[in-house]
């Protein structure tokens, strides 16, 4: 059977190693796929003298003989049917998943959407936007991979496996940015994996899969020392100005950062009741550390006062409650 650029067919035949005390060997179900196979052991038994091999089916007009065929026949059509079925939804089709999916009956099929729509549901409301929007960026790049890769908009989480990841991983490393320059380094690459990772575990917390596409896979940092900026190498960026007035914002919440000793996940996150004045008048900021939850006070030097003074009337950071008007990254 052709359909598309597939090859598609199903076949019975028996294990003739297997013959019980009786004579009668075990029958299989073999689906063949672009030229690869799967076999499925249907729990009949039948007489080998009893089995037509060139039409694979068993011979003869008894009961029992007419009640096996029909029953196989009736197989081969759920095959045949679950095949045409992933023809329709133009997915990959491969011999495992054909074989999968009919062998899991009425047993709902996940697919990567999903989990994707599972994750952000319940992760959504408890990770910070600033980390979730990086999750949507790591969503966004298996999109693009789905698509390149295997010309579709998503795939069941039984079709996953190691080749999957790596193939993955080839395709962060290769992509390229609208300048066409490569635009992931090795630790961009593992962030967006380890996002997915997370994800995928969700779907085993769930029990949506049973084996883990990440088993072989190992998530590979690179160490990375963070230079700090010299005293002369901050009055150089001071004095910078920008034409573009995100620029120049980016620029003062970097020297904001400097002076507060502030993550910018914690300068996002900061909101005016964070500032306190204290019994000698001198501001500080009182906050939480995003990632350790840990209590920090910051007393606030006068360039770091005038950057807040600066944007206190800022539309942005106005209609987000901000303290500042930050602008979200991606990763």
């Amino acid at each position: 059977m052709n359909t598309q650029q597939n090859t598609f067919g199903v076949l019975f035949f028996v294990g003739k190693n297997k013959i019980d005390k009786e004579g009668k060997a075990p029958i299989y179900a073999r689906i063949t796929v672009n030229g690869k196979r799967s076999d499925i052991a249907l729990k009949q038994k039948v007489s080998e003298v009893n089995w037509n091999e060139k039409r694979g089916l068993a011979k003869g007009n008894k009961t029992e003989i007419v009640k096996l065929n029909n029953y196989l026949e009736e197989f081969r059509s759920g095959i045949v049917a679950t095949y045409q079925e992933l023809v329709l939804q133009k997915t990959l089709i491969t011999v495992e998943l054909v074989k999968n999916k009919f062998i899991g009956g009425d047993k709902q099929e996940f697919t990567i959407l999903k989990l994707i729509e599972l994750h952000n549901q319940e992760e959504g409301n408890i990770l910070v936007w600033g980390t979730m929007e990086n999750y949507y960026t790591t969503q966004k790049y298996l999109r693009k991979f789905l698509k390149e890769k295997y010309g579709t908009n998503d795939k069941y989480l039984s079709e996953l496996n190691y080749k999957f990841i790596m193939d993955f991983d080839f395709f962060l490393r290769r992509f390229k940015n609208k300048r066409g320059k490569i635009a992931l380094q090795n630790n961009g690459v593992m962030k967006h994996l380890e996002r997915f990772f997370k994800m995928i575990n969700l779907s085993l917390k769930h029990e949506w899969i049973e084996k883990d596409p990440f088993h072989s896979y190992k998530l590979k940092f690179e160490k990375t020392e963070r230079e700090f900026l010299t005293k002369s190498e901050l009055k150089r960026l001071e004095e910078t100005n920008f034409v573009r007035s995100s620029l120049q914002t980016v620029k003062d919440l970097f020297i904001f950062s400097c002076y507060t000793g502030l993550a910018y996940i914690n300068v996002f996150n900061l909101l005016p009741s964070n500032l306190v004045q204290m019994e000698d008048d001198e501001l500080w900021i009182k906050t939480f550390r995003q990632k350790t939850n840990t209590l920090v006070t910051v007393p606030l030097l006068p360039k770091a006062i005038a950057i807040i003074e600066k944007y206190k009337d800022h539309p942005k950071a106005m209609i987000g409650g901000k303290l500042l008007p930050l602008i979200p990254t991606r990763n």
